[in-house]
């Protein structure tokens, strides 16, 4: 039991995070919800009814889309761009999709390889690639989730204050979903950005994310 946690604690101690800070969304976006339900004359929803409203699903679908988007351009683009000096880079002489040999791929897989990467043709070039992949499908979907229950959420405040409800097409090119996207996007790359450079200058010892104590500002593509 001790061994499973500590080889699983990082995994373990996100997941368990993720549902208490979810659960605690959903307690205070009840009351918010209810609040604004009761200063416009209307009456207030059960906790079961605000968790499968389209208010609750939007705002937990904007944040998913925005963070899945981070993972894939941040996997995508440290493919190509090298940033010197950073642990988030490779190495300087070393962009692109790098060679069979360093990939352990092919006839360089080694006995400990997956399978699917001691394969050649389709099946190798499909798991050379599922993280973005997956990274991507799931950014898709999660915006597309955004999009409609944003739609359902944003023609129910439009009939509550007694306006003209959007369709699906019109609500796509609406200042409300494109504030909802854009707001999580820009600290989203804000944050990215910033751990690219900081890192560069400042250490956290221990950390993988960062370089080791005494490693020169100028080495990139180093861990502690």
């Amino acid at each position: 039991m001790k061994k499973a946690l500590r080889n699983n604690g990082l995994s373990l101690f996100f997941g368990l995070i993720f549902i208490l800070a979810l659960a605690g969304q959903a307690i205070t976006g009840q009351a918010v919800f209810n609040e604004d339900q009761l200063t416009a004359g209307l009456d207030e929803i059960t906790f079961l009814q605000y968790i499968t409203s389209s208010s609750f699903a939007v705002d937990v679908s904007e944040n998913w889309q925005s963070e899945y988007l981070q993972f894939l351009l941040y996997i995508t683009a440290t493919i190509w761009l090298l940033q010197k000096g950073s642990p988030e880079s490779k190495e300087l002489d070393k962009p692109g999709l790098e060679s069979d040999e360093e990939q352990l791929v092919g006839e360089h897989a080694n006995a400990k390889s997956p399978a699917w990467a001691k394969a050649k043709g389709w099946r190798l070039t499909v798991f050379s690639n599922s993280l973005a992949a997956t990274m991507g499908l799931i950014f898709i979907l999660s915006w597309l989730v955004q999009s409609i229950t944003g739609h359902v959420a944003f023609n129910e405040e439009q009939l509550r204050n007694f306006q003209e409800p959007l369709s699906w097409a019109e609500y796509l090119v609406s200042p409300d979903f494109w504030n909802r996207t854009l707001q999580n996007w820009q600290s989203e790359f804000l944050a990215v950005g910033s751990m690219v450079v900081l890192s560069i200058y400042l250490r956290q010892r221990g950390s993988p994310e960062s370089k080791p104590v005494g490693a020169a500002h100028d080495a990139t593509g180093t861990s502690g």
